[in-house]
C-alpha cells in the first residue's frame, strides 16, 4: 500500500522530473506515469518518489523523438529486443535527419556567401569524356537522393561476380524528363574493357562523348543548380543536346552524374560531383 504521507504533489514531481504538469497530465490521461494517488474530490494528484526512476526514463524517450503512444508501447516492451529494435531504427531515422539538415545548411551558407551572383561552387565547361567501360545496375527508385538502394544491391553483385571497379562511378537517369518521384536509374562504375557480368548487371560500351559538365563542390542539394547553369551555359554558347525520346534511349544520351568523393565518409560540403549533359 502507497505510503500518502510521502506522496508529491504534481509541482513537486514536475520539478524533480523536469517534465512540465501540463505534460504530466497528458501522460497520465495516456496510461503513462499514472499517479499514484488521485484525490476523488479535488482531483489532485500525487505522485510516489519511485516513479522519478519512470519519469526519467519517459523523459529520454521523448528527448530522442518518441511520441506518446510510442512511448507507451516501448515502456511495455522494455527489455525486449523489439525495444533495441525500435531504438536501433529511430536512431538511423534520427542520422537521416541530421545528414539532410547537413546538406541544407551547406546549401544555405552557399546562397549566402554568393548572394545576388552565381554560386562559386559550381563551374561549368565543355567537356570530352573518353570511351569507356561500365557495369550498371538498372532499377526505379522512390525518389532520386534514394539511389543508395541500389547501391546496397550492386556491390555484392560485384564481389560474387570477382568485377574490380576502376574508378568512380555515378549514376544515369533514363527518364526523358524529371518526375517527382519513382525515377527510373541505372547506377554505374567503371570495368576494364573486355569486363562480363550476369543479369542484372549490364556492361556498356559508352562512345567518346562532348558534353556540358557542372563541376559541383558542395552537398547533393546543389544539383538542381547545376542543371540550370548547365542550362545556362549551353544557350550561351548555341550547344544541343542530346535528343530523348523514352526510357530506352541509348545510355550515351542520357544525363548523368560522376561523384568523386564517397558520400559514406564525407561531409555534405565536402562532397565532389560532375553533372554531365551529352551534346548532339
Amino acid at each position: 500500500m502507497t505510503d500518502t504521507a510521502r506522496l508529491m504533489s504534481i509541482g513537486e514531481f514536475s520539478s524533480r522530473s523536469r517534465l512540465s504538469v501540463r505534460m504530466l497530465r497528458h501522460y497520465g490521461d495516456h496510461g503513462i506515469l499514472v499517479p499514484a494517488e488521485v484525490d476523488p474530490v479535488s482531483g489532485y494528484r500525487r505522485f510516489a518518489e519511485e516513479q522519478l526512476v519512470e519519469a526519467a526514463h519517459v523523459r529520454r524517450l521523448r528527448d530522442v523523438g518518441f511520441t506518446v503512444s510510442a512511448i507507451s508501447v516501448l515502456l511495455a516492451a522494455r527489455g525486449t529486443e523489439s525495444y533495441r529494435q525500435a531504438l536501433a531504427l529511430q536512431r538511423d531515422a534520427l542520422g537521416d535527419e541530421l545528414r539532410a539538415a547537413r546538406e541544407r545548411l551547406a546549401l544555405i551558407d552557399q546562397l549566402l556567401d554568393q548572394e545576388g551572383s552565381t554560386m562559386s561552387a559550381i563551374t561549368v565547361t565543355q567537356e570530352r569524356i573518353p570511351a569507356r567501360t561500365v557495369i550498371a545496375l538498372r532499377g526505379t527508385i522512390p525518389a532520386y537522393d534514394q539511389e543508395g538502394q541500389l547501391w546496397q544491391q550492386l556491390m555484392p553483385l560485384l564481389g560474387a561476380q570477382g568485377i574490380v571497379p576502376i574508378g568512380p562511378g555515378g549514376v544515369f537517369e533514363h527518364d526523358p524528363e524529371y518526375v517527382e518521384s519513382d525515377p527510373t536509374v541505372s547506377i554505374w562504375l567503371p570495368v576494364a574493357p573486355g569486363t562480363t557480368t550476369v543479369a542484372p548487371l549490364e556492361v556498356h560500351e559508352i562512345p567518346e562523348q562532348q558534353v556540358v559538365q557542372a563541376h559541383v563542390e558542395g552537398p547533393y542539394t546543389l544539383i538542381s543548380e547545376a542543371h540550370s547553369r548547365i542550362e545556362e551555359f549551353a544557350s550561351a554558347e548555341g550547344l544541343t543536346f542530346a535528343a530523348r525520346r523514352d526510357l530506352d534511349d541509348p545510355v550515351e544520351r542520357l544525363g548523368f552524374n560522376r561523384y568523386l568523393v564517397d558520400p559514406s565518409g564525407a561531409a555534405p560540403e565536402d562532397l565532389v560531383t560532375e553533372v554531365c549533359m551529352p551534346l548532339a
